[in-house]
């Protein structure tokens, strides 16, 4: 394999020759067969022929090719055509923003569709542009190339459709996740255009990092497919492909070796945290979530502003492609507040570090950091808001979400404690501090296979290379910030989840470096892939036993996790000695068949072994990390999903989904709704949780007062009274005493001023959340009865 991928292309005989035809043939199959699954994947999820055909040309035709007409125009076309698609998919998805942005902000949301029209235009009139129609200089991939990114993508694919099987599309009798309604509530507000508010509160400005959100809002107004399809099926896949092309292309970029694309492109986005079967996980594992479409969109971009920020801290000219510095940095603010600030760190630590090397100003960097300060700054103005007021400092804040600390000392800490550490360290005496300290030692050894690469620093050749510092210093960043910050959803560790590719993409580099034998590196690779897929009990007959936790979580004790640490801790030790031992025996048995042209001095030898170690380890690591999420994947590809049994109390019947979209099918785009829905589970209690957001999201409309837990006001009032954010009243309580009232004791006059000062046209009333007085129906006109729910239409004055 290895072999394949280095090949370089040779003259041959006519027999080769016709192998050689036959080339472009099995270089594209498996990117066919990458597109037919994911069409088969979305024809399994419920999504209709048509909506796929449109959603399918959407992709093509106003992404991908406008896109890679105006990359290979700044930054040239890369002499193939899968990279070159890729890098054009990631610059569409700039260029459809800023259409986006232009038509929201006119209002002519109506031709945003036609958008790509005008590119295309212009780079077919144009002379000097039409040579970008064709691949540049060409610079073909070996075939093993196509197929190991194949074999990445498909993984992918499972991955998306593991997410979304277990998530019907509405209606149906069940619940979504409260987060991926509050998005499709936020997608169906940038539809209109602006001024935007917050659905869930109208009249409230939405301040909030939504770009991903906008993305699905442009994929639904132009194909005119359903937001809740395109939410729930259909955005997720194509872009995660895109970010996995970006990656893969980084990684040869920056190592000259054609096989690091394919390892990076599984091990940056499927790979997880190598726990080898201890009951302490690391929280951040992989840098996907379907649950958060922003941690997933704004990898995108922040790939493409990677590839673009090394070939600067490396003094190339970025020529006509020096706009894009700004826009990605700040469309990577604009779609997650915590993507950026690891990059500016690792630009600014990039600067100073060949400042003092070279004695001299390094101008493009500095240019570089001022674009992306400002863009963070403009970004924090126009984006920030809600849970971005909430971060505050306060080190090893991380303890308080994993089970050792959880357990043992974080209870006595409180809902949201203000100090420099968790109380609970010093309140447990040194055990406190040991304790702690081998959770965050943990936490680093799970998470090696992101931060190993930076092995490279201690080589002085590669120490002089500024993109490794570039890439370490974003790595470290992005573990420090996550470490040094406090949030009350644990938010603070998306600074880690946005770093991990970079992580990944620097680590195959210094596996590239090590110039190993390919068996030297194989074989710890598969010994790292078999290690987890035993410790994970993913292999029938083959399962090593998992490390037990320490009784339950009201009875373990501190002593207890520390044993548990310490056996984890050996099993990794000894993980590392057996792929250290593996990979210098193999290169010992390598150097005699096939010995060395020069021979080596002690000291070289020394070194030499030491380097095969390292990478051998690297090697398994990588292997482990990928295995267990792959075989994860798999066996939950393999597995029907178990159906929920029992009382699901945040579940909605297909009734107040189905009214929903009703409303959502019948109401005037810019209708207001009043709903005396506000929580989860539906029926509205004092101090309940306030995060419904289902009547916005299904129904596609602003609501008067639907759920406030994330507006501004209440997530920065998280801890008042020892309630956290979810829980706290609404700041206006005579809004929303006039709007429940309308339900519960109606009256001509609170309807009349619900419709002149709210301009609420509709009434959506639903028994399970509370009473709904008969005497509405008196008042208003009723348009849909579904179950419990009741939708009433205002009359216009």
């Amino acid at each position: 394999m290895a072999d394949l991928l280095l090949a370089e292309r040779v003259d041959t005989p006519a027999p080769a020759s016709r192998r050689n035809a036959l080339l472009p043939v099995l270089s594209t199959l498996p990117w066919l067969l990458v597109i037919a699954a994911l069409l088969v994947v979305w024809s399994r999820g419920g999504v209709p022929a048509p909506d796929l055909a449109r959603f399918s040309a959407y992709w093509a035709l106003a992404l991908v090719l406008p896109g890679t007409l105006v990359h290979r125009a700044l930054r040239s076309s890369r002499g193939n055509l899968p990279e070159d698609l890729g890098y054009g998919a990631a610059t569409g998805l700039l260029l459809e923003i800023m259409a986006w942005a232009l038509a929201a902000a006119t209002g002519q949301q109506s031709l945003l569709r036609w958008w790509p029209l005008p590119v295309l235009v212009a780079f077919a009139a144009v002379p000097g542009l039409r040579r970008h129609w064709r691949v540049g200089e060409r610079r073909p991939l070996p075939l093993a190339w196509h197929w190991g990114m194949g074999a990445a993508l498909l993984v992918v694919l499972a991955w998306g459709y593991t997410q979304w099987r277990t998530v019907p599309l509405p209606p149906v009798s069940g619940g979504y996740y409260q987060d991926v309604l509050y998005h499709l509530g936020l997608v169906q507000e940038l539809t209109r255009a602006m001024p935007f508010e917050l659905p869930h509160v109208a009249g409230e400005a939405l301040r909030y990092h939504y770009l991903s959100d906008a993305h699905v809002a442009s994929g639904s107004m132009i194909t005119g497919i359903s937001p809740g399809v395109v939410l729930l099926r259909l955005w997720l896949v194509p872009v995660v492909a895109t970010a996995v092309l970006l990656a893969a292309g980084l990684a040869r970029d920056l190592s000259g070796a054609v096989w690091t694309g394919p390892v990076a492109a599984l091990a940056a986005f499927i790979g997880a945290g190598v726990t080898l079967g201890a009951p302490v996980g690391v929280s951040g594992e992989m840098p996907l979530s379907y649950a958060s479409p922003s941690q997933t969109y704004v990898l995108v971009p922040l790939l493409l502003l990677a590839g673009l920020i090394v070939d600067v801290v490396r003094e190339r000219s970025l020529g006509p492609a020096w706009p894009l510095v700004p826009a990605l940095g700040l469309v990577c603010a604009g779609a997650k507040s915590s993507a950026l600030p690891p990059v500016i760190a690792g630009l600014g630590l990039t600067a100073v570090v060949f400042w003092w090397r070279k004695r001299q100003v390094p101008r493009p960097a500095l240019t570089a950091l001022a674009c992306l300060v400002a863009a963070m700054a403009l970004g924090f103005r126009l984006f920030a808001g809600g849970g971005a007021g909430t971060l505050r400092l306060q080190a090893l804040a991380m303890l308080h979400f994993i089970a050792p600390y959880a357990e043992t000392l974080g209870p006595g800490d409180g809902i949201w404690p203000s100090a420099p550490l968790p109380p609970g360290i010093n309140d447990g005496g040194f055990l406190g501090w040991l304790l702690a300290f081998a959770v965050v030692a943990w936490w680093v050894l799970g998470q090696a296979p992101r931060w190993v690469g930076m092995s490279l620093l201690v080589d002085g050749g590669h120490r002089a290379d500024p993109a490794v510092w570039l890439l370490a210093g974003t790595v470290l960043a992005g573990a420090a910030t996550t470490w040094v910050f406090q949030h009350p959803s644990i938010s603070q560790i998306y600074f880690w989840m946005g770093v991990i590719p970079l992580g990944v993409v620097l680590t195959t580099w210094s596996l590239a470096q090590a110039r190993a034998p390919w068996p030297v590196l194989v074989v710890p690779a598969v010994a790292g892939v078999l290690a987890g897929l035993a410790t994970a009990g993913t292999l029938a007959g083959f399962a090593v036993p998992r490390i037990s936790r320490p009784g339950t979580p009201t009875t373990s004790t501190i002593e207890g996790w520390l044993r548990v640490l310490g056996l984890s801790a050996a099993r990794y030790v000894l993980f590392v000695a057996v792929a250290a031992a593996l990979a210098v025996g193999v290169a010992a048995l390598w150097r005699r068949r096939v010995p060395a042209a020069v021979p080596e001095d002690g000291s070289a030898r020394r070194r030499r072994t030491a380097t095969i170690a390292l990478a051998g380890v690297t090697a398994a690591m990588l292997g482990a990390s990928a295995a267990v999420a792959v075989g994860g994947t798999v066996r939950s590809v393999l597995t029907e999903p178990v159906r929920a049994t029992g009382p699901q109390p945040y579940a909605l019947t297909a009734d107040e989904m189905r009214a929903a979209l009703w409303l959502d099918d019948n109401a005037a785009d810019d209708d207001v709704v009043a709903t005396n829905v506000h929580c989860r589970p539906v029926r509205t209690t004092p101090h309940c949780d306030a995060r419904a957001f289902w009547v916005t999201g299904l129904g596609g409309h602003r609501t008067v007062v639907e759920s406030w837990a994330y507006t501004d006001a209440v997530v920065a009032a998280h801890g008042v009274e020892g309630l956290g954010y979810a829980r706290q009243s609404f700041p206006d309580q005579a809004l929303l005493a006039l709007n429940d009232g309308v339900f519960s004791a109606p009256t001509r006059a609170d309807l009349d001023r619900l419709r002149t000062e709210h301009g609420v046209r509709w009434l959506f009333a639903d028994t399970r959340a509370g009473a709904v007085s008969a005497e509405l129906a008196g008042l208003a006109q009723v348009r849909l009865v579904a179950g419990p729910v009741t939708v009433y239409e205002l009359n216009r004055p």
